[in-house]
């Protein structure tokens, strides 16, 4: 669609004083933009809203903790993967701006595409995969249809964004080749065919700098190579370096750092350090989006909360995935149920944190059967506690009940899975498992029925040996308000199960690739394991698993036939083999034969979903792009095609192969003749036993190491508090370590709790409206480094300037 202009269009950039420009650049409340009123600039209004709007009514908080609006709660990104549908995706997404362009959101905060490095990400739930293409495919989906609703989108976590633990003080050290093949793929694909209107950096630094401040990520790549123009914003509190943010094209820094920001600017430009070029580049972009989210504003449709639901169940129902089946699914209806578990009748439907959706109307299992069944179901016991936190006796207690009603039934329909504490911003996991009360009731239960059915609820992967005793299992990850129903229909057979997992499943939490380098050093992250993520380590380290990328099963079987290869893609006919209708998702993945330096096995880079009907037969075509051959040469620091075979495979799964079929490109040659004597473990695929040495070469540079300051320093989290000679600092850390215990007790998260605890001191003044400056918190470190008197007059001090100046500030700006 053609811009339009608004009443400030950017020649008015000209016209703005420094100090106005500069207090463009942060932002002017916990979910917007600073307002200018004098010059009829409006504040944007931004919302998080991965998987439901989350309009804050009243006061705002930096982790959307306090009461929002009422909206609709898809399946989370996690869950919506397994679907493998971009349309799906795309639908969800236009409800998702709908309903944000409704309640007078401007920018939606989402689609996250970080890649699943690890099973224990505790905010797992809210991505795609463990694979670039199928993330990058589904989150340029989610972009076009929020951007059709009448939002803009807001790509996140941008980059290599694989962990919650010390998430804003970390630093991810990862090799050029995995930074542009792994974790810059889908990034790259959702901005250039979702053309998002925002992008959001970070809270780690990328090989040592901030992302937010990083050159090569926010210059060099997103700007220069990929060509975006949108507005860039720093997450909640994840700048470090104001000025270096603007040098690299930031366009705000979020939420309310308050006007001592618009004075560092100004400093800076006094000092030459930086010039007002540069400020007016990033208000280009501004200015861009104030353009866009006018158009944006004219799609405004009415909003049907029923149409919303439905498409939410829709969608809950396309991604669920049937991982176990001896014949026992489709029920009958005859059979009489025994339903156990706690989330039938309170379920697990979304994740915690920012992304936590007041959800309009939330359907149980419960329910469900209830009104399926009526007397057939013959009752709806716990089975297990929640949070695991019963005594043995009320453990005991609750484990006699299930069984004297499993004893009765037919069937048990088991609900399982992990409670809010186990996902959730901020924390990581530590473990597969699922809860032991669970565990246990899985046992006694197949001991007095054996015809259980597991129904799974979880946003990531599970160790589900403990479930080899159930006859079927059908995972829901996280299937939203209307997931209850979608899980009701998959059981009976209204519907055929046709969701495939966007990630492996290992048999053990040590057999994953990153397992050993879990650990940080220092405040590092070393991404030894470089390119072998998911099902790339597995297949070339020939690891066996539970279950494979890709994997799902079917109420009917489907047949792969007559595979025939272009230069444009491929085509094969597909056959629906069974009795029943059902959707297949057909995968294609290619591997380099001859390749001079290391590949995986082979590489997701295509896949369809297609619905047949019994007995029907269809031509399904795969078409190869950009993506499709392509490898990065960090020596040429560009991508390009390898020459030599190509063996092209079309597959059920990564492990299930149904045609193969050989290329030759004609390419470029990389010239690595040393390159298997330097890396041999990388050339192997034993991307468990790389030495610090063969990580340094492989990076090529030696890995710093920073030794711990004696004292207390702005980059330094809350934690380290326990580490200050200062009284006051140790005094402060228990307390904080005492309040954090007794979240964890109760098995309810405390969000902001634990989002200080990791916080750097640095971000005191990026959250204070104002309120606490740089200079401040300056004073602050000196007292709890143990100066009290001297830090307290520093802080009084600077107190006075910063209240001073923002006045002076503030009527300038009226």
């Amino acid at each position: 669609m053609k811009e339009k202009k608004t009443e400030m269009p950017e020649s008015c950039i000209g016209r703005l004083g420094l100090l106005e420009k500069a207090a463009l650049l942060s932002g002017g409340g916990a979910w917007k933009s600073r307002a200018l009123p004098r010059r009829g600039l409006p504040a944007l209004f931004f919302s998080d809203g991965p998987h439901g709007l989350r309009k804050q009514e009243g006061v705002g908080d930096h982790l959307g903790l306090n009461a929002s609006l009422p909206a609709t709660c898809f399946p989370t990104a996690a869950t919506v993967a397994n679907s493998w549908d971009t349309a799906l995706a795309e639908e969800v997404g236009e409800a998702l701006g709908s309903e944000a362009r409704s309640q007078g959101v401007d920018i939606l905060l989402g689609p996250g595409l970080n890649i699943k490095r690890s099973p224990l990400c505790g905010r797992n739930f809210e991505y795609f995969s463990e694979d670039p293409y199928l993330s990058g495919k589904l989150a340029a989906a989610y972009v076009r249809g929020i951007q059709r609703g009448g939002a803009l989108a807001c790509v996140k976590h941008y980059a290599v964004n694989s962990q919650e633990f010390r998430r804003m003080i970390l630093n991810a050290e990862v090799d050029e080749r995995a930074l542009r093949e792994i974790y810059l793929t889908g990034f790259e694909i959702a901005v250039k065919e979702g053309k998002p209107g925002a992008l959001m950096t970070s809270y780690n630094q990328v090989n040592g700098l901030q992302s937010n401040e990083n050159p090569q990520l926010m210059l060099e790549i997103l700007r220069k190579e990929w060509g975006y123009d949108g507005m860039v914003v720093t997450d909640w509190g994840g700048s470090d370096d104001h000025i270096r943010g603007i040098q690299c094209r930031t366009t705000i820094e979020m939420p309310d750092p308050g006007l001592h920001a618009a004075r560092e600017v100004m400093h800076a430009v006094e000092r030459g350090e930086l010039s007002e070029a540069e400020i007016d580049a990033c208000l280009s972009d501004y200015f861009r989006t104030l353009r866009r989210v006018a158009v944006q504003a004219k799609k405004a449709k009415p909003v049907d909360p029923l149409r919303q639901h439905a498409l939410a169940r829709r969608a809950a129902r396309e991604s669920a995935v049937l991982l176990k089946n001896d014949g026992i699914l489709p029920l009958t209806g005859e059979e009489t149920v025994a339903l156990i578990g706690d989330f039938a009748r309170v379920p697990r439907y979304q994740g915690a944190g920012s992304s936590l959706v007041n959800s309009r109307r939330v359907e149980t299992l419960r329910g469900q059967l209830t009104q399926r069944l009526g007397q057939k179901l013959l009752g709806t016991v716990s089975g297990y506690a929640r949070h695991g936190n019963d005594t043995k006796r009320q453990e005991a207690r609750r484990l006699r009940k299930a069984l004297r009603l499993a004893r009765r039934a037919d069937c048990v329909i088991f609900c399982g899975g992990l409670d809010e504490m186990a996902e959730t911003e901020g924390l990581d996991r530590k473990t597969l498992a699922l809860p032991t009360a669970q565990r246990r009731a899985l046992r006694a239960l197949a001991a007095v029925n054996p015809n259980i059915v597991l129904v799974l609820s979880a946003g990531s992967v599970v160790d589900l040996a403990p479930a080899a005793t159930a006859r079927a299992i059908l995972h829901g990850y996280l299937g939203g308000e209307a997931g209850a129903g979608a899980m009701a229909e998959l059981l009976y057979g209204d519907a055929n199960p046709s969701g495939k997992l966007a990630e492996s499943y290992p048999l053990a939490l040590s057999d994953t690739p990153a397992y050993p380098y879990r650990k940080l050093r220092g405040n590092c992250a070393e991404y030894r394991e470089s390119i072998y993520v998911g099902y790339r380590y597995y297949d070339k380290a020939k690891v066996p698993l539970r279950y494979p990328f890709g994997f799902g099963l079917s109420y009917t079987r489907f047949a792969y036939e007559d595979l025939r290869l272009s230069e444009a893609g491929v085509r094969f006919r597909l056959r629906n083999t069974g009795s029943r209708a059902g959707a297949e998702i057909a995968e294609l993945y290619i591997c380099a034969a001859e390749s001079e330096t290391f590949r995986p096995e082979k590489e997701l880079k295509g896949f369809a979903k297609v619905f047949l009907k019994a007995g029907e037969e269809r031509e399904v075509f795969i078409p190869f792009d950009d993506k499709s051959f392509r490898v990065f040469d960090s020596v040429a620091n560009r991508f390009l095609e390898e020459s030599g075979r190509y063996r092209i495979l079309i597959g059920a799964s990564a492990a299930d192969i149904r045609l193969n079929g050989e290329l030759v490109r004609a390419g470029e040659k990389l010239g690595r003749p040393d390159e298997k004597k330097r890396l041999p473990h990388y050339f192997s695929g034993a991307a468990q036993q790389i030495g610090r040495a063969e990580f340094e070469r492989l990076l090529g540079r030696k890995l710093e190491r920073h030794p711990i300051a004696g004292e207390l320093l702005r980059g330094d989290a809350l934690h380290e508090l326990r580490r200050s000679r200062g009284l006051l600092a140790r005094l402060l850390y228990r307390q904080l370590r005492r309040a954090l215990n007794r979240s964890a007790a109760r098995r309810e998260p405390d969000l902001n709790l634990i989002f200080a605890y990791h916080m750097p001191f640095r971000a005191f003044s990026k959250f204070g409206s104002g309120k606490i400056s740089p200079g401040m918190t300056e004073g602050l470190l000196m007292m709890l480094n143990g100066h009290l008197f001297g830090g307290f007059r520093k802080f009084v001090i600077e107190s006075i300037k910063n209240r001073r100046e923002n006045r002076r500030n503030e009527k300038a700006l009226r």
